[in-house]
């Protein structure tokens, strides 16, 4: 467990030692009519009516950055175990339940952790990838470790916790069970790193071994087809409602959760926050860390083929406006901090309003008013708070508006299922 800490805190070590912008010591830009409209243009109407021009987008998506979506990807799971009967005072269960991805001996198996709300039944959920392990999330609780027993320590070890969430917030690794329980929501959420690991020497073999045809054609890819398996098995959970499933990620796990939302049309509504590049920021953009950085710094996040494409993103044959419009008309969430330059808010929200025409001709309303207004109920909600790239309680509390607000409404939506 503590080598998680002491590896995060090298992290935090190299950012001291990095460029400005990638410490937040600079500021987001809040103008966006005097930056390049977001190109190309998205074929509204044909997005809309022709099956065919959402199924070419996604070929793109695949063929360029991405890498294939594994469909059919074999997915199983046990049954659940309950490890906290009367957890947080007896106001819910804490459980466990493994999910193997994959066949035969290559398949991969790792520990979702769900707290339910007492006496829940058809109750929503929001299903979260997380950075720590599960025994970070949940602090002192029996979840099972990385090594396959019993957590025993607490976190990620005094000195690293302290620098950990001064620097990324405190709800980097912990989850607030007791929030989202009060807005009435059950709460799942694995390590991602638990499926496929997030290392460029690790992810490439683990991927290679999982038995597919195809097989994820990235990290990012990978982390996504976990959300939908998750999915999968909360669907023959009688506690969840099937048509109230929300998927919330953070930096690159956020990057996933687009992903998952673009391929799974189970996912209801979606939380990605502080995505950047690769995620909701345009590949055209010249600020922040820029793909052709990301290529160097985490190749396996991406496909191979995502390199010339990186060291010249004017050649995509789309940008990620494009990726934004496959997730509507279901609700987005896009988290932003103003010193997150990195992730580059600005041509974030210029994504999302070349985007949100789609959501308008689906008779939503898309996204509102501009950068710094936050509404927790537009279709499309862009939220921008101070600070940089982290967790904090004004993201949380963010996150647990727009869930309320679009929970109900999201129960409305026809049924669209592409399960693995």
């Amino acid at each position: 467990m503590r080598w998680i800490g002491l590896s995060l805190l090298a992290g935090v070590m190299l950012l001291v030692g990095s460029s400005c912008t990638m410490l937040g010591l600079n500021y987001a830009s809040l103008d966006t009519a005097n930056k390049p409209a977001a190109t190309p243009p998205i074929d509204v109407a044909a997005l809309v009516s022709d099956p065919g021009e959402r199924a070419r987008l996604k070929g793109l998506l695949q063929d360029t950055l991405y890498g294939a979506w594994p469909e059919g990807l074999p997915v199983s799971f046990g049954d659940w175990r309950v490890i906290v009967p009367d957890y947080l005072e007896g106001r819910g269960t804490l459980e466990e339940l493994d999910i193997t991805i994959g066949a035969g001996p290559g398949a991969r198996t790792f520990q979702l952790v769900a707290a339910f709300p007492s006496g829940a039944v058809q109750v929503p959920v929001v299903i979260a990838q997380t950075f720590g392990s599960n025994c970070a999330t949940f602090p002192e609780q029996p979840v099972t470790s990385m090594d396959g027993d019993a957590c025993t320590v607490r976190d990620f070890g005094k000195f690293a916790s302290m620098v950990i969430s001064a620097v990324f917030g405190e709800y980097i690794a912990e989850a607030p069970i007791d929030l989202y329980f009060d807005a009435g929501l059950a709460y799942a959420s694995f390590h991602a790193s638990d499926f496929v690991p997030d290392d460029e020497d690790e992810a490439g073999p683990a991927i290679e071994a999982l038995g597919g045809n195809p097989n994820p054609g990235s990290t990012l890819m990978a982390w996504a087809y976990a959300y939908s398996a998750v999915i999968t098995a909360l669907e023959a959970d009688d506690r969840v409602d099937n048509q109230r499933m929300a998927i919330l990620g953070h930096s690159r796990h956020g990057k996933a959760a687009l992903l998952a939302a673009a391929w799974d049309r189970r996912v209801d509504a979606v939380i990605a926050h502080q995505t950047g590049f690769g995620g909701a920021a345009l590949s055209r953009s010249p600020s922040g860390e820029r793909l052709d950085r990301m290529v160097k710094s985490y190749p396996h996040w991406l496909a191979p083929s995502a390199a010339p494409y990186a060291a010249d993103p004017a050649t995509l044959p789309f940008d990620q406006h494009h990726l934004l419009a496959l997730i509507a008309p279901r609700p987005l969430f896009l988290g932003n901090a103003r010193r997150d330059v990195w992730a580059d808010p600005n041509s974030s929200y210029r994504a999302a309003y070349a985007a949100s025409a789609v959501w308008r001709a689906h008779g939503e309303t898309g996204l509102k008013d501009d950068m710094t207004h936050f509404d927790p109920a537009a279709d499309i909600a862009f939220f921008l708070r101070p600070g940089g790239h982290s967790i904090v309680d004004d993201d949380i509390e963010a996150f647990v508006a727009f869930l309320k607000a679009h929970l109900q409404k999201t129960a409305q939506l026809p049924s669209q299922v592409t399960a693995p």
